[in-house]
């Protein structure tokens, strides 16, 4: 990391915002850069104000190691004239800025405001009072949340607690305005997100509807309030990781995939080598030394702190010797490959060293038997004369307890020598009945000890106890402490190498992640991508990852979009065809070419990709304060607003939240958006939408960049049959119908739906339908049933005309109607 920073500004020159160099004596002159930084939880956020045109760049929150690496390419493409941090931090937080202070060449200004500046409610009521000269003053406090939430992420609780304190660094010193009047505020006219350079940007909810995460609570009760476990996902399907080390890394590319070609093939002629069956052997083989990789950094401060264990030199024991097994087995694996090179390089002869160190000196058996740090005969010889005392004082105090006695009152049938560590030899007699009373216990030439009186024993120093204090001292704890010295100088010789240690566990992590992948692509029948520079992207027979793994049957589509045709692709289908499932297969096919791994896919060619952005209904509204149908728009706004003509773009049923005129409305626009931008700015675009209107009443303009497909359906008799194959065309029906009786909704609704849409299409008018339940018809029938049996046939004056007319009939009548 210190040489890192040592690399951001040297000499007398200082890189400005854009990279611009300009001296130090203009440097007043220059555009302000502010960076506000929370660092929690191995999590950065951050975001930066740029006063040379008023803009709020924002990063999502996104994981960091210990060494903030990413933290510090954030410093040297920025470099920021202050930097702004909370008081209470992390340790990391805390060495990165001593290194940073330290540093000639760079030292930018560090502000600390207390931990409730970073407030989450504090910094989104300072984001709400922000001053957006181009909103209207009379907006409402709602409506500019709305507003906001569509152009800054709400759910990265660090960066909106970082944005607050910029906000307030910003008032203070009046960025922009000092010579303006107090009641002008610092303006804010743009909001960006921001991404390193070479990495991809992709949001919290392409993350879960890609389904590239998914935690799910732990089956077993014990586990319920401790943690998650990852469910059915592309890190999950992924994660063959053999050491936990492994497993975080794998996680961390997830999060953070590349547009690096040279990182790319690094990992993929490693995933090459390994999906090869002849080297099945050499992947088994470290595998089994990668499951002893311990926590080295734990291990290194534990020693630091003198609070080492039995069980930490063990681990660190495993840890070293598989990672000299681990080196071995790499240098008779082609040299040609880099990480093989760099383990063979990297992995110093400092591993044996401390190998074979701690084998010499450290007896585990002994530790773990008495659970303390024991040396191995043969390191120290002043240790070992004293544990050979030790050994032989048994007999040696047997024999002179034996001389003790012929000193002592006939009353004492026997006696033993005793030691007691710190206390020292004593001699140990039997307590007679005689003896009750203090005076009892006195004999001649011998110290009574009161605090060691008991029932049955009694215990004494006599002058040959004193004489092997003497000569023989504290043994034990004298063996404790030279043992202890020993661990210390080995503490000294492991942490002399530390660094040697610590290359082990990155290369190690790295070599895991690339093993795993390489499981999974041989399990799953993976392919390599070709990974370009271009701006196309062509997958042939591709699958979905997760999909496959559930189903025993799945039909392969490709995807070709060139640099100056099909950029924009409209999937129109029925329901359960299979569009959005296409969508998230290209997606996540894309995706992990960008991590380095094989793809499910007969061939596969993945041009310059700087963005994954996704439409799709991911995520619950409440929780946000937000409609379903407003979450869609600033997905939406997301897309349009920050999409390149290096973005992947994902669309499915964009519109449906709202009134359907409004909702294609809406879509139609946004994809002629793109379609009238230049051929060199559009993205890559995949709409799946049920309006066919789009297409059939050519609402979009023509380009060559628009590409019409469908997903193919056959009709056997009133069956509906879904083939999930694509084609180009346009879906001529929804078959709304039949996929309503497959779903089990009653043939008489269905029916009735179909009648109703058949009336509606042709235009003729529908007329209502009222159908009595059947409690009410049975009411009725049993009605007409009692008054006709009430009637008297044989009264000459009954009219059976006029009963069957005004009576009886109005009643049957009704019913039949409505029957």
């Amino acid at each position: 990391m210190a040489a890192a920073l040592d690399n951001l500004r040297g000499g007398g020159v200082i890189f400005g915002p854009s990279g611009i160099s300009f001296d130090e004596e203009d440097e007043e002159d220059s555009p302000a850069v502010l960076l506000s930084v929370l660092v929690q939880h191995g999590q950065v956020g951050l975001c930066f104000y740029d006063s040379q045109d008023s803009s709020l760049h924002y990063m999502p929150d996104t994981p960091d190691n210990q060494e903030l690496h990413l933290l510090v390419r954030v410093i040297q493409e920025v470099s920021p004239h202050v930097i702004i941090t909370s008081a209470k931090q992390e340790r990391s937080m805390t060495l990165f800025l001593q290194q940073l202070g330290s540093n000639p060449h760079y030292r930018p200004e560090v502000v600390t405001y207390p931990y409730v500046d970073f407030g989450l409610e504090v910094s989104k009521q300072r984001l709400l009072s922000a001053h957006l000269p181009f909103l209207p003053a009379c907006i409402s406090e709602r409506d500019k949340l709305s507003y906001l939430s569509s152009c800054i992420s709400f759910d990265s609780s660090l960066m909106l607690r970082a944005v607050g304190a910029l906000l307030k660094c910003l008032d203070r010193r009046r960025v922009g305005v000092e010579l303006e009047d107090s009641s002008v505020g610092v303006p804010i006219l743009q909001f960006h997100a921001y991404t390193l350079k070479g990495m991809v940007y992709i949001d919290r909810d392409t993350y879960s509807v890609l389904q590239i995460f998914k935690s799910e609570l732990h089956p077993s009760v014990y586990k319920l309030h401790s943690g998650e476990k990852e469910g059915l996902s592309l890190y999950g399907i992924l994660n063959r990781c053999k050491c936990k080390f492994g497993s975080k890394l794998l996680r961390q590319w997830f999060l953070q995939p590349t547009q690096d070609l040279k990182v790319l093939k690094r990992r993929q002629e490693v995933i090459r080598f390994f999906t090869s069956p002849q080297n099945s052997d050499s992947l088994r083989t470290l595998q089994s030394s990668l499951r002893n990789i311990r926590n080295i950094p734990t291990l290194l401060r534990r020693m630091t702190l003198s609070l080492t264990k039995v069980t930490d030199w063990q681990s660190l024991y495993k840890t070293v010797y598989s990672a000299v097994c681990i080196r071995d087995t790499a240098r008779h694996l082609p040299q040609s490959i880099q990480l093989f090179r760099d383990i063979s390089e990297g992995f110093s002869d400092d591993l044996n060293y401390i190998t074979s160190l701690i084998s010499r000196v450290v007896d585990f058996e002994a530790s773990l038997a008495d659970n303390r740090f024991t040396v191995k005969p043969n390191v120290d010889p002043a240790i070992d004369e004293k544990k050979r005392r030790m050994m032989g004082l048994s007999d040696f105090l047997t024999d002179v307890a034996r001389r003790e006695l012929e000193h002592l009152d006939a009353r004492i049938p026997s006696c033993c020598v005793i030691y007691i560590p710190v206390i020292g030899f004593l001699l140990s007699v039997p307590r007679l009945p005689s003896m009750v009373e203090k005076k009892d216990f006195e004999m001649e030439g011998l110290d009574f000890l009161v605090c060691f009186l008991s029932d049955d024993r009694l215990h004494y120093r006599s002058q040959r106890t004193r004489e092997l204090n003497e000569f023989l001292g504290d043994l034990h704890c004298d063996i404790r402490d030279m043992e202890m010295a020993v661990m210390a100088h080995l503490q000294s010789a492991v942490l002399e190498r530390s660094d040697s240690l610590c290359k082990v566990l990155d290369l190690a992590a790295e070599l895991d992640c690339l093993m795993a992948m390489s499981s999974a692509s041989q399990e799953y029948n993976y392919t390599s991508p070709k990974l370009a520079s271009n701006r196309k992207i062509t997958i042939t027979q591709g699958r979905h990852p997760l999909l496959e793994v559930c189903s025993p049957v799945f039909v392969a589509n490709s995807f070709h979009s060139s640099e100056s045709e099909g950029r924009v692709k409209i999937i129109t289908g029925p329901n359960s065809s299979g569009k959005s499932i296409y969508l998230k297969q290209v997606g996540l096919i894309v995706f992990m070419a960008l991590i380095g791994s094989d793809v499910p896919a007969k061939e596969a060619e993945i041009g310059l990709v700087d963005g994954i952005f996704t439409c799709m209904q991911s995520r619950e509204s409440v929780s946000v304060g937000l409609s379903t149908f407003m979450i869609d728009l600033n997905q939406m706004a997301q897309a349009l607003n920050s999409s390149t003509v290096n973005s992947l773009v994902l669309i499915d049923e964009f519109g449906k939240g709202t009134n359907t005129v409004d909702g294609l409305s809406l879509l139609t626009a946004s994809i002629s958006y793109w379609l009238r931008k230049a051929l060199g700015e559009v993205p890559h675009v995949l709409v799946a939408t049920n309006f066919h209107s789009v297409v059939q009443l050519s609402l979009l303009p023509s380009s060559a960049l628009l590409s019409l497909l469908t997903l193919e359906t056959a009709v056997d008799g009133d069956e509906l049959v879904f083939l999930y194959q694509l084609k180009e065309g346009i879906c001529q029906s929804s078959y709304a119908a039949n996929i309503a009786t497959l779903a089990g909704l009653p043939t008489s609704l269905v029916q009735r739906a179909v009648e109703v849409s058949e009336l509606y299409r042709a235009g003729r008018p529908i007329k209502r339908t009222e159908k009595a339940s059947l409690e009410e018809e049975t009411k009725r029938c049993q009605f007409v049933v009692e008054k006709f049996l009430s009637l008297n046939l044989e009264d000459k004056d009954l009219d059976v005309q006029r009963f069957l007319k005004e009576e009886l009939l109005p009643s049957a009548g009704n019913l039949l109607n409505r029957s």
